[in-house]
């Protein structure tokens, strides 16, 4: 696994860009872009379980390894889920096991800098150089709303 970077400057104060970047409604907005209808069960605090799925049921099964409110999240992917039922057993589920996508957001004189370090596999890596760029750009305009 190798882990990918990823950063953009948002012309809001962080809280701001937090608050977009993971309550329900503009989460489902800027992660669109992965998927449309995409969509987290779950909560963001530490040590709580999460799911990243989509209208198929499909996605991640996850954990909040760190969260300090308004400056870093960290998520540790567990493994996969399919048809609704979390997977972390099988040789496609333990690929993306341990695998983290941490978010740092720096903020001066209300400007805010979002830096995203995701582990990918080579498989992934292709996708999310190509999305990650837009599904950032969707975040930026929804925090400088």
């Amino acid at each position: 696994m190798e882990t990918l970077h990823f950063s953009t400057t948002i012309n809001a104060p962080k809280e701001r860009v937090w608050s977009t970047m993971l309550d329900d409604e503009t989460y489902r907005q800027w992660t669109s872009g992965f998927m449309e209808g995409s969509y987290y069960e779950g909560c963001w605090e530490k040590g709580s379980e999460i799911r990243f799925l989509g209208p198929d049921l499909s996605g991640m099964t996850s954990r909040i390894e760190e969260n300090r409110l308004h400056e870093f999240i960290s998520i540790e992917h567990l493994g996969i889920v399919q048809n609704g039922v979390d997977d972390t057993e099988s040789e496609g589920a333990r690929a993306f096991s341990g695998a983290h996508e941490n978010y740092t957001l720096r903020e001066t004189d209300g400007i805010t800098e979002l830096s995203v370090d995701i582990d990918t596999t080579d498989e992934s890596r292709k996708m999310f150089e190509d999305t990650w760029p837009q599904v950032l750009l969707k975040l930026k305009q929804l925090s400088e709303r």
